[in-house]
């Protein structure tokens, strides 16, 4: 069973970065491919970033490519998603996610097995 724990939102302004981990236990890591997604208030979950198992490959929402980053670090059982020039719309909690099926991640809920709880992200213009 693994285990996903994020942490990083908070209330930003339009045009801040923010930086969101997500920690992961109870498994092996590199057997993982991870993913962020984000549900806004009263629509549904949505797929923004998701990167492969050894992190040599990322998956992007194209509308947030340039804007938002996906990196993981082996060692410490931790993906992060760097996000840039923050936009009222990109208020959400944001969730983290992991596949133990598709290598290189995938854009789907179905493609992932284990969720975190969700952070808030809540950008101010």
């Amino acid at each position: 069973q693994v285990q996903l724990v994020e942490s990083g939102g908070g209330s930003v302004q339009a045009g801040d970065p923010l930086r969101l981990s997500c920690a992961a236990s109870g498994g092996t890591f590199t057997n993982y491919a991870m993913a962020w997604f984000r549900q806004a208030p009263e629509k549904e979950r949505e797929f923004v970033l998701a990167i492969s198992r050894s992190g040599g490959s990322t998956v992007y929402k194209d509308s947030e490519k340039g804007r938002f980053t996906i990196s993981r670090d082996n060692a410490k059982n931790t993906v992060n998603l760097q996000m840039n020039s923050l936009q009222p719309e990109d208020t959400a909690v944001y969730y983290c996610a992991a596949s133990t099926t598709r290598y290189y991640g995938g854009s789907k809920s179905l493609d992932y097995d284990y969720w975190g709880q969700g952070t808030l992200v809540t950008v101010s213009s």
